[in-house]
């Protein structure tokens, strides 16, 4: 008897999200992923899965997360899954997305940021039963004929064709050569480890079929690839990347991840729902059912959303204090985290906030204040010249814009 649940239901759950952009890409692996789970489902061998991952900055952030939680669902199903961290290929960078070359790292930097990847994946991946891997193991070891060999596979058209090299070629901006060199190194991490499964971004699907191509050179069975959305970041436009500064991280305090959620583009929420949350889809249709008909604020489905984020990467108490901070920051009160500031003596406000570590120069203090960004016990500070007392009656409360606070107690003498 198999030790797998029925091929069906591991379908069912594996496919969901799936997205190729190209209906015929979508029917063609979703019949090799069957044929594969059939095959492991009869033999009772584990397929083998994995995502790579380059260390371009030390912390994940919720983009990273939609593939782990796929390769999870692999996990949870009884597959061998490996986490893949490009120590190798961090080195080049990844073009996909970009209309200009990236900045090129060392070895030594990509293996420094590559410790707390493996740390932070275990938020989502079961720690028992994954594999860390760093694709330098064997991409070092290659010769340059080797090299020549792979890239014998390809041609230039090929990669011209890709959208951001055709832009770059249109525009007269420099294709470096080691740029064509990342497809053939990703392609090459498939034949390293013999996958059944590679997943990844939408925009990783030319890199992916270089991953099918060679293995095929090398006499194996090409893998299945599972291609996903690109989640957007904060500003509801562009791709979620630290480098933009539009990024939500897994690791950020859970008070800043639950703002940053509640403070999402309504025209986001749904990819978020259906590409971070546990929910079942069922239960996705059902809210935005609920928001369309008005039975539901959009601004509580934020905080489901968010309470839900949060719960994920931080657990259930992380994610109730959230919320409540977030309540009371709505309310102008300061959240549970705040800084406390200790008042020895009488000092002005614009001092107040520069120790405070609320602001980084006394002119952006002065900026503050003169357009009513800053508040004392919930009144808009309006003088510069504001002195604060430690005698004042218990705890003061600084708001500066909508997300700093710092509590102002005085000194006990």
């Amino acid at each position: 008897m198999s030790t797998f649940p029925p091929v069906d239901e591991q379908m069912r759950i594996l496919m969901r999200g799936v997205d190729f952009g190209d209906e015929q890409t979508y029917k063609n692996m979703e019949r090799e992923l069957r044929e594969r789970l059939q095959d492991s489902f009869d033999t009772g061998r584990p397929l083998r899965i994995y995502c790579g991952y380059d260390p371009s900055s030390p912390d994940l952030h919720l983009g990273h997360t939609i593939s782990m939680r796929k390769l999870r669902q692999f996990q949870d199903l009884g597959h061998d899954v490996t986490f893949l961290i490009g120590t190798f290929t961090g080195m080049v960078g990844d073009p996909s997305d970009k209309e200009s070359a990236r900045r090129q790292q060392t070895l030594d930097d990509a293996l420094g940021k590559a410790k707390s990847y493996a740390e932070q994946a275990f938020r989502v991946l079961d720690r028992g039963k994954t594999r860390i891997r760093y694709n330098h193991e064997w991409l070092q070891e290659l010769s340059f004929g080797d090299v020549v060999g792979l890239a014998s596979n390809f041609t230039v058209q090929q990669f011209l064709t890709r959208e951001n090299f055709a832009k770059r070629f249109d525009k007269g901006d420099a294709i470096w050569l080691h740029e064509f060199f990342y497809a053939l190194m990703q392609g090459y991490d498939a034949v390293a480890q013999e996958t059944d499964v590679q997943i990844g971004g939408t925009d990783q699907l030319f890199n992916l079929m270089a991953g099918r191509k060679l293995m095929e050179a090398h006499g194996q069975r090409p893998q299945v690839v599972l291609t996903f959305p690109i989640l957007e970041g904060t500003d509801g436009v562009l791709r979620m990347s630290k480098s933009t500064g539009n990024s939500i991280g897994i690791d950020e305090p859970p008070g800043v991840i639950f703002t940053k959620v509640l403070n999402l583009p309504d025209n986001v929420m749904r990819n978020y729902a259906e590409l971070v949350t546990r929910w079942e889809q069922a239960a996705i249709d059902a809210l935005f059912a609920q928001v369309a008909s008005g039975q539901l604020e959009m601004r509580e489905l934020k905080h489901k959303l968010a309470w839900e984020i949060v719960s994920i990467f931080q657990g259930d108490d992380a994610a109730t204090q959230a919320a409540e901070d977030a309540r009371r920051m709505f309310e102008g009160q300061a959240p549970s985290d705040a800084p406390v500031f200790t008042l020895a003596a009488p000092m002005n406000i614009l001092d107040v906030l520069l120790e405070g570590g609320v602001v980084k120069s006394k002119g952006e203090a002065r900026r503050l204040v003169e357009q009513s960004g800053v508040r004392l016990d919930g009144a808009i500070v309006e003088a510069k010249e504001l002195m604060l007392e430690p005698g004042a009656a218990g705890e003061q409360v600084i708001q500066a814009g909508k997300r700093k606070f710092l509590r102002v107690v005085a000194a006990v003498h």
